[in-house]
């Protein structure tokens, strides 16, 4: 796991400086601190920080083939590299190391831009082909591992953080406000924009080729609901059998390997399928909260590591070390996004640092399997609405249902749902057109910034996704939506930034491409069963995790973010929200914003609102600033941390 970073100038004659390289490299080190290297060659430039992990003394980066050639830079794991090895030496290549990295470099030479589609992990790289002049960039199927990348009329500057973009001074810092409403709108930055204008995101399952000048995208990867025919006894065997041989495959390392417990299914059952197949010592590490007023997870985890014979370590957070890290929590995720559960995370990796150097999650079980409680929502409205249209005497059978929805807790707050089409309503499992800055955002924009924006444009990830995947089966068109936008650009990237903030390897092996295809394969009725979610992925796992945890209510990280923005919290978020300089960027109503917190501090109401906002200036505040690079150089950190305490 490492952070690496380039440029490629389109101009022949012109040249890469080695010190801006170092300095791009320099702005991740959090993500290698334990190694660095650079290739500069005329006008391309690679650079790298490495976190040691596999190959120890082998795997230095930049990496080349025997010729020198072919250079890489590389961040993420190959889980299948032994096997891709043995068969290029068996084809006449010539290692130098035992890397994983160097297999890319030689599957390159032997496949050229189809070698990601052999690859089976996670992973963004950058290859330099030298007699081609040819740069190619790929990133993993589902975006486990970030890549961005910046263009101008002169250069191509990528990694694996927009802050070592930010280094270059030819990428200009200026905002693109269109994409502000994005964010509100989905709670995070569907898509391949960013909030900077010319900064992007490398599309997952794509690779990107750059070559005299011109730059292409072309998408290697994309999954597709196509059921098949396996009976559930028969789905349930080989999803087991799939889940077992991944968590090996991530278990893979040359260096002591840990697990974040949540109390929930996915995270025991990584724990327990490893401690079935190793004989090495297992850690494993939890969270808790200071006066949280919510379900404790921390009793589940302990009960999970007894289990299993983990060497177990736990953490509390109190609602000030919630607010002290704020700043740093925008700085590290570079992308806003409202992810309050990505602070725990922080702190809980923080902990595990001492001990280990890769931490495995069971992140991706939901994504794949229809684990939301809004999928069993809005499957059964859908069923609702098909059966009030029916012609032919349906009348008895939705009344019934209807007397059984309405029994169902959950169910009211989806009763809007009822007058809406589905694909005007599903925007992602986070929102809807009902979400206050959607419906009402009029209300709370001031009038030049909502004439400006387009909740077309806003929406245009997911309507394209809606309008590729136009299946009958409903549960599949949200996975995939889901598995496209909520998946990569909340869930991974808060994954990936806060674990290397500390410079921590997070692997994820529900989320293996292959039990992403045997998922989708699958029919839904697999998945979502009655009012069951996640129904096979339970069922394969009797016998396997204790039946307390299997049958829980789903919590995951539960931080209690919402009881501190109307206590402890209160004061500090109204002297961010309500501070003169937050104001005068025109974007909000000082009323709207004043009438938002009342409301939440009265009602509880918009508190994912309010805490997006948070972030969304906090954003403005780290990135506008003139050194960007270091959360310490900066002039509004140092007023932020003022106002916060």
């Amino acid at each position: 796991m490492c952070g690496i970073c380039g440029k490629l100038n389109f101009d022949r004659e012109a040249r890469v400086s080695q010190p801006l390289l170092k300095a791009m490299a320099d702005s991740i080190s959090h993500r290698g601190p334990d190694d660095e290297g650079f290739y500069v060659s005329g006008q391309v430039g690679l650079g790298f920080r490495r976190l040691s992990i596999i190959d120890l003394a082998g795997g230095h980066q930049p990496m080349c083939n025997e010729d020198e050639s072919v250079w890489i830079v590389f961040n993420g794991e190959i889980y299948n590299y032994k096997d891709l090895r043995l068969d290029l030496l068996n084809k006449g290549h010539v290692f130098r190391t035992h890397s994983d990295t160097e297999t890319i470099v030689h599957l390159y030479e032997e496949f050229g831009d189809q070698c990601v589609e052999k690859l089976r992990g996670m992973f963004g790289f950058a290859i330099w082909d030298q007699r081609k002049r040819k740069l190619l960039l790929a990133r993993d199927r589902t975006g486990i591992k970030p890549l961005y990348y910046g263009v101008t009329d002169h250069t191509l500057v990528f990694g694996s953080e927009m802050k070592a973009l930010l280094v270059d001074p030819e990428i200009k810092r200026e905002v693109q406000t269109a994409t502000i409403d994005r964010f509100l709108t989905f709670d995070y930055v569907a898509g391949n924009d960013t909030l900077f204008k010319n900064i992007y995101k490398l599309p997952p399952g794509s690779l990107m080729v750059v070559q005299n000048g011109k730059l292409e995208i072309k998408q290697y990867w994309d999954l597709h609901f196509v059921a098949g025919s396996l009976t559930l006894a028969q789905a349930e065997e080989q999803l087991l059998a799939l889940i077992e041989e991944s968590v090996a495959l991530h278990m893979i390392s040359d260096v002591p390997v840990g697990f974040l417990l949540s109390g929930g299914v996915d995270s025991t059952a990584m724990l327990s399928l490893a401690a079935r197949k190793t004989d090495k010592p297992i850690s494993s590490y939890t969270v808790g909260f200071t006066n949280a007023g919510i379900a404790d997870e921390r009793p589940f985890a302990r009960m999970a590591a007894q289990k299993y014979g983990s060497q177990h370590h736990e953490i509390t957070i109190s609602s000030k070390e919630f607010l002290d890290f704020m700043p740093r929590y925008v700085w590290h995720m570079e992308e806003p996004v409202c992810e309050p559960p990505a602070v725990a995370l922080y702190y809980v990796s923080k902990l595990a640092r001492d001990y280990v150097k890769v931490l495995i999650s069971g992140e991706g079980g939901d994504e794949a399997f229809g684990g939301y409680p809004n999928y069993l929502a809005m499957l059964w409205i859908e069923r609702f609405k098909k059966k009030t249209r029916s012609v032919h005497g349906a009348v008895s059978q939705s009344l019934a249902l209807a007397d059984k929805l309405m029994r169902w807790p959950r169910f009211g707050k989806y009763l809007p749902l009822l007058e809406v089409p589905f694909e005007s309503y599903y925007y992602s499992r986070t929102s809807s057109p009902f979400r206050l800055f959607n419906a009402h955002y009029r209300d709370i924009y001031s009038a030049d910034f909502a004439d400006s924006i387009s909740k077309e444009h806003s929406l245009l990830p997911v309507t394209r996704l809606l309008e590729h995947n136009r299946s009958d089966d409903l549960l599949s068109r949200m996975l995939y939506v889901d598995t496209k936008t909520w998946l990569p650009d909340d869930l991974l990237v808060k994954a990936d930034k806060m674990t290397m903030a500390n410079s921590i390897e997070l692997r994820v092996p529900l989320l293996d491409h292959k039990i992403l295809e045997f998922a989708a394969s699958l029919p839904s009725s697999f998945k979502v069963h009655n009012f069951e979610t996640k129904y096979i992925a339970k069922r394969c796992l009797v016998g396997q995790i204790p039946k307390e945890i299997l049958h829980r209510k789903k919590a995951g990280f539960p931080v209690p973010y919402a009881q501190w923005l109307r206590t402890d919290l209160r004061g500090p978020v109204r002297d961010i929200l309500l501070d003169r300089q937050s104001l005068e960027r025109g974007y909000f109503k000082k009323s709207a914003i004043e009438k938002l917190l009342k409301e939440n501090v009265d009602f509880g109401m918009h508190t994912k609102d309010v805490f997006s906002l948070v972030v969304l200036e906090l954003w403005h505040r780290e990135f506008l600033a003139t050194n960007p690079n270091a959360v310490e150089a900066h002039p509004t950190f140092d007023r932020t941390q003022e106002i916060l305490s």
